[in-house]
């Protein structure tokens, strides 16, 4: 009796999450291979850090996305903030983060996040955020005053942001470029056929217009963009969106795995070998990203400030060349 107790309390908290999904049928959840298994999250560092960002009432993409990586990372003190409340205004079938119609814009949510960077120590840290269609510039101008307050708390510490589209915002993202975050990263996500499936409230054009936006705008800002494979998608449509990204000036791209997060969301199709994320990445690199994160277990914040270091490294020494 308690395990259907269990299981019920779990099926309505996912319906509270996603209610949009829940009329859908379940889809099949196929046995994760040995490649994709971790660590538990454990240890004094990993509960530090959950304290603080407890204590701070603050939101990570690491707990709300269901990231498999939040053990290693926390344990390390490596946090993803997210900003602009815990609610997204998109269904994509893919996100765990919860939809609906979000809350007020929390005005000091940026001191809270400046305060909790300089208390973790942070050399590099990473911002995003859910949509907010709800608001004029899609969170714009909240994304600066994070930015400034982190500077102003942590003038070491660089940022790395994962921004929204800000679709149909009037280039709203001017004032995110000119604040001049160390990293711009946009993902998209998947390949431009799975996007009606995937990714219906975003365009896929209009994801990579940003993103060149940012090298016209400030040409050495450093770019970044990931997709996930396992979605159907063919190896031809990997490369295509690398093309499609290497034109618009992209630097550092990141492949990973989709791992679905319960039976309402799309299905895994497949998952990718590791020995096809390193031919991905081989590929990557003959095509002139500066860096390339490409295995099972990759996110777009995993390991974000080593990666860092080497992308600017890997700048450095294509200037040395020319």
């Amino acid at each position: 009796m308690a395990n259907l107790i269990d299981n019920t309390a779990r099926q309505d908290a996912r319906a509270a999450r996603h209610p949009e999904k829940q009329k859908r049928p379940d889809t099949p959840i196929l046995r994760k291979p040995d490649w994709i298994r971790v660590k538990a999250p454990l240890g004094k560092t990993f509960s530090e850090t959950q304290k603080i960002v407890k204590d701070g009432g603050l939101v990570t993409v690491c707990e709300e996305a269901g990231c498999p990586n939040i053990g290693e990372c926390w344990d390390q003190k490596h946090a993803t903030f997210m900003i602009l409340g815990d609610t997204c205004t998109r269904a994509c079938s893919f996100c765990n983060v919860k939809t609906g119609l979000p809350g007020a814009v929390d005005t000091d949510e940026p001191r809270r996040i400046a305060e909790a960077v300089a208390q973790m120590g942070l050399n590099h840290v990473v911002i995003t955020s859910v949509d907010r269609d709800d608001l004029d510039d899609g969170g714009a101008q909240h994304f600066v005053d994070v930015i400034e307050a982190i500077r102003s708390k942590s003038p070491g510490t660089t940022i790395e942001i994962l921004t929204p589209d800000f679709l149909r915002k009037d280039n709203a993202e001017d004032i995110v470029i000119d604040a001049k975050p160390d990293v711009f990263n946009h993902n998209l996500e998947t390949v431009p056929r799975l996007y009606l499936s995937i990714r219906p409230g975003a365009r896929y054009y209009h994801s990579l217009r940003l993103l060149e936006r940012v090298k016209q705008r400030d040409p050495a800002h450093f770019t970044k963009s990931g997709i996930m494979v396992g979605l159907g998608e063919s190896k031809e449509e990997v490369m295509q969106v690398m093309d499609d990204m290497r034109s618009a000036g992209i630097d550092f791209l990141t492949i990973g795995q989709y791992l679905q997060p319960t039976r309402k969301h799309a299905a895994v199709d497949r998952f990718v070998t590791p020995d096809e994320f390193k031919a991905y990445e081989t590929i990557a690199r003959a095509k002139g990203f500066l860096m390339v994160s490409a295995t099972p277990l990759t996110r777009s914040s995993h390991h974000a400030g080593d990666d860092f270091k080497k992308l600017r490294a890997a700048r450095d020494q294509q200037l040395a060349r020319s």
